[in-house]
């Protein structure tokens, strides 16, 4: 659904703002510690059902209706011995909403976006002039108007492309049938948690489809994020959902609107990043990202709707199933189950 006019775009905004505020019950002022509910209960870190009940809080939120987090930094580029390069800024948000079911296991609705901003400037970019090819680009930013799936009380391995690819993978080989649990810390007030993920998969960009946005025949991307959350909003048994900050780390191949496939320039970006759901609402969204979301998509900043799982769609898939082929007469993989 698109607006019309900026009348019904501010109203709606306002009227966006006071369901998520209600929906957090975490505003910009502490609430956990105000509430004083006496339900505090430190996690059971070693009980999947309690892993999986701070980790649904903590990402969005277990109550009625969705929060929005945010993240924003810088991409480099980091090209054999030279010293990295800052290239863009990356920013968006996620809007989720999380239910854990009779049995402990969660079921994920969300949607989600990521955009590219001048550095200078701090505006959205449609249009990059890359410094190696000499080419103006079209940016192609990361919308996804909805992603669902579902936790549960064994270890999650998520299934990308044709790749496999475990959470917090530690260098251990990993089994579907180990219990869900966490690298939760305790450390005074807070939790510390890390959460990664690295994946390896055929590129769905293919270098026969997109031989100059293609990096190759395989992609091999991964996040990091190491987060904290006050103990007094996960052990509150009565806060729906707790504030995190978090550093966001993030490795990839060129970005595939880049089009450094034929440059012959071998290197990888690298990204640092703030995540954090310090409100839930859209204050917590980057004020460009906001902007122009409330102009182009505000479908993003509404309820997700519940549904069927889906599988999993990244930044590359997306391109693949958006951007024309290159290669004239070329026909799209279909995507993998």
């Amino acid at each position: 659904m698109f607006y019309e006019s900026f009348h019904e775009s501010v109203s709606r905004r306002a009227a966006l703002g006071q369901i998520l505020g209600a929906g957090i019950a975490l505003a910009a002022s502490p609430l956990a510690e105000a509430r004083g509910s006496g339900k505090l209960r430190p996690l059971d870190i070693e009980d999947p059902r309690e892993n999986l009940y701070g980790f649904a809080k903590m990402w969005g939120t277990i109550g009625p209706r969705a929060v929005l987090s945010g993240y924003q930094g810088v991409q480099y580029a980091v090209i054999g011995s030279q010293r990295a390069k800052p290239l863009f800024g990356y920013c968006g948000f996620g809007n989720i909403r999380n239910r854990i079911l009779p049995d402990g296991t969660v079921k994920v609705t969300g949607k989600e976006c990521g955009y590219f901003t001048d550095l200078a400037t701090g505006e959205i970019l449609d249009h990059w002039d890359n410094p190696w090819t000499g080419e103006r680009v079209e940016v192609f930013p990361f919308l996804n108007d909805r992603f669902r799936g579902s936790l549960g009380l064994e270890r999650k391995i998520f299934k990308v492309g044709d790749g496999t690819t475990a959470n917090n993978d530690m260098g251990k080989p990993a089994k579907e049938s180990e219990p869900f649990r966490l690298p939760w810390q305790r450390i005074g007030d807070q939790y510390l948690l890390g959460w990664d993920y690295a994946h390896e998969y055929t590129n769905p960009v293919t270098p026969e489809g997109w031989p100059k946005a293609s990096t190759g025949p395989r992609v091999n991307p991964s996040e990091h994020f190491t987060i904290f959350t006050p103990t007094a909003e996960i052990d509150d048994r009565s806060v729906v959902s707790a504030r995190y900050h978090a550093g966001f780390m993030r490795q990839a191949p060129w970005w595939p609107w880049m089009r450094m496939g034929q440059s012959g320039v071998q290197g990888v970006l690298f990204g640092r990043m703030h995540s954090y759901k310090i409100t839930g609402t859209v204050e917590d969204v980057p004020r460009a990202v906001l902007k122009r979301v409330e102009r182009d998509r505000p479908d993003l900043l509404e309820e997700p709707v519940d549904g069927p799982d889906e599988g999993i769609i990244g930044t590359l898939e997306r391109y693949a199933e958006e951007v024309p082929p290159e290669t004239p007469g070329y026909v799209r993989p279909q995507r993998y189950p």
